[in-house]
This record gives structure tokens, C-alpha cells and sequence, in this order.
């Protein structure tokens, strides 16, 4: 299940959301639920330089509030995001949860216009097994790269778990939210990343406005083909799909396995530092 939904700055208010909808994907067999970018906390109420300084509340990946997340999460595999500190550093991250407790944890890599001005940058992509099978986490903007994607599918991810806080365009609105060039790049860059590595993804957005942004929502599922199996639309909704997982990845990778076929020697220098 993805979800597609407005957190701010009000736990409460998120807390009680969280349990909501963990309470649905109980009674619906629903065993992995995947939250939005910024969660616990709300997200950045302004994004681009000289914008006022209002900034969520940071917390411990071992501190009360991802316990509680914990707590409600039980049996269900649960990732969300939140602003994470450690020490002077603040990190945008994900956790993914269960009621054993944190099964994996991920810090934004790479940040958009002015967002390192109020973000210290994660260094790795790393996948981790879960109930639910292996597992890689990665936060908005870090799905425009391919190596992101690539790096966790060659780690064994078998669900990627992609957690957003993605706006519409500011420089250049569509009239309708649907047809924003923004929201046509979030889809694009979904289906691409499951096609290419052949896995299931799992996108989770936020919906409505905060501060200054107006988010364009589309929490889906997609399927290791990269069609799309289950999606909300812009308004805040679930996206739940029934996969199989290691079926539906054995299917995509039985006549061309994309990772298997990979030649590279023939593309190192794409990635090399420069």
C-alpha cells in the first residue's frame, strides 16, 4: 500500500492518521505500508532560496516517536519519513518499521534547489530483508537518479519503497494538478525505475499544500514491467495492490533479466567521479 496524504507539522494529527490507515491495511490483509517523505513532522514550508526559515522538528531513529511508529506498525512493515538528528547534523530520512522494530533506515542522498541549506546529505543506498522480502528505501528527488535505483536492485531489493514530498511545478503550473509537467515526471520516473531494475515500487507522496507547495499526491504501486497496478490520483488516497512478489520479479526476469544482462565494462566511466 502507498499512501498519498498531507503531514505537517501536527504528530498528533500524524499519529492518528498512521494508526488509521495501519488499521485499514490490517482488516484488508494488507502487510507493507508505505508513508510519505516527512511524515512525522511535515516537510520544508518553503523550498528555493531567501524563504523563511520553518524548519520540522528533528528526532532520534532510536527515540520515542519512531518507537511509537514501531508500536503501531505490530505486523505490519511499515516506512515512513521524518527529519532525523544526529548531534549538530539534521537529515532528511526514512525508517521502515515493524512491531520487532527498525528493520532499516535510509538518509536523503540527493537534495533539490535549496533543501541543503537545511539538510546534511546521506552517503549510500542499502537494501535490508524484511517480513515482507528485501527491501530498499529512497526519498523524492533520489529517484531521478538511475544509479540510486540500480545501487539498491544490485543489493538484492526485491520492493523498492520510494517516499516523497514531491510538488507541482511553481514556474509553470498546469491549470490541472494531473496534467502538471511535475507530476508527469513523478509517474515517469516511477515506472522507469521498476522497468529498468525489474522490481516492485512502491511510491508514496504527499497530497494538499503546505507552506508554499502544493503537492501532487499520486501514491501507485508498480509492478517489475512497469505498469502500474494501483494509484490514487492527486487527491490523498491508498494505493493497494496484491503482489506476489517473488513470482511477479521471477515473471519480468524469466526471458531478460536486465540486471543479469548488464555489460559494465562497457559503461563504467557513466559513473565514475568526475
Amino acid at each position: 500500500m502507498a499512501v498519498a496524504d498531507n503531514f505537517g507539522r501536527d504528530l498528533s494529527a500524524a499519529f492518528a492518521r498512521i494508526e488509521s490507515v495501519l488499521d485499514h491495511a490490517r482488516a484488508t490483509g494488507v502487510d507493507l505500508v508505505v508513508f510519505p517523505e516527512a511524515t512525522l513532522g511535515g516537510y520544508l514550508a518553503h523550498l528555493g532560496p531567501g524563504g523563511p526559515p520553518d524548519l520540522p522538528p528533528a528526532f532520534g531513529p532510536a527515540g520515542p516517536e519512531i518507537a511509537a511508529l514501531a508500536r503501531l506498525a505490530g505486523d505490519v512493515v511499515v516506512c515512513a519519513g521524518y527529519c532525523e538528528g544526529d548531534g549538530a547534523a539534521r537529515y532528511n530520512a526514512a525508517v521502515c518499521v515493524s512491531g520487532d522494530g527498525v528493520l532499516g533506515h535510509h538518509r536523503k542522498v540527493h537534495h533539490p534547489l535549496a533543501e541543503g541549506a537545511s539538510y546534511d546529505a546521506g552517503d549510500r543506498f542499502t537494501a535490508f530483508d524484511t517480513p515482507v522480502g528485501r527491501l530498499g528505501m529512497m526519498i523524492c528527488y533520489d529517484k531521478a537518479f538511475p544509479e540510486a535505483a540500480r545501487t539498491l536492485a544490485l543489493d538484492g531489493a526485491e520492493i523498492v519503497a520510494c517516499l516523497s514530498a514531491w510538488p507541482a511545478s511553481r514556474t509553470d503550473p498546469a491549470p490541472v494538478l494531473a496534467e502538471d509537467r511535475w507530476a508527469r515526471r513523478f509517474d515517469l520516473f516511477d515506472q522507469v525505475r521498476a522497468l529498468e531494475n525489474q522490481v516492485v515500487w512502491v511510491s508514496a507522496n504527499q497530497s494538499g499544500v503546505f507552506g508554499t507547495m502544493q503537492f501532487v499526491g499520486r501514491a501507485k504501486v508498480v509492478g517489475p514491467g512497469g505498469e502500474v497496478l494501483a494509484a490514487t490520483g492527486t487527491s490523498a488516497g491508498l494505493a493497494v495492490a496484491d503482489v506476489d512478489v517473488p513470482a511477479s520479479l521471477a515473471a519480468a526476469r524469466r526471458v531478460m533479466c536486465h540486471l543479469h544482462d548488464r555489460r559494465p565494462d562497457a559503461y563504467d566511466m557513466a559513473v565514475a567521479v568526475r
